[in-house]
């Protein structure tokens, strides 16, 4: 389950580059987006953009899919600075098809793209 959302993140935050975007499809096995269909992906994306660049802390955004039934929501828990870059700590919640997922990931703006990063590199 946290391999997913990891990837899930990362392609979220890969976003702007389609080849590092591919590196992640495989990892989202086993989680509530091995469910999501085109629009599910699509609405997820866009609030994980939004919380990204402009949500303020503790805002929740969430998604629907009234079609697929699918959901989540994100909420940006705080911003940081890391090695010079600016960060977030985001919780990201999701569910397709009776599978649940909670999870908590750092982010940090590298080089303008939003990038996961591990606790141990922050």
């Amino acid at each position: 389950m946290r391999l997913w959302i990891a990837a899930a993140l990362a392609v979220t935050c890969a976003v702007a580059a389609p080849a590092a975007r591919a590196q992640f499809v495989s990892l989202l096995k086993g989680g509530p987006a091995e469910y999501f269909d085109d629009a599910d992906m699509r609405m997820f994306l866009d609030v994980a953009r939004k919380a990204l660049d402009d949500a303020p802390d503790n805002e929740t955004l969430a998604w629907q899919n009234p079609k697929s039934g699918h959901h989540g929501d994100i909420t940006v828990l705080k911003r940081f600075e890391s090695k010079g870059h600016a960060c977030k700590e985001l919780r990201v919640r999701n569910e397709a098809q009776g599978r649940k997922s909670d999870m908590r990931h750092n982010l940090c703006n590298i080089d303008g793209k939003w990038r996961l990063v591990a606790k141990s590199k922050l």
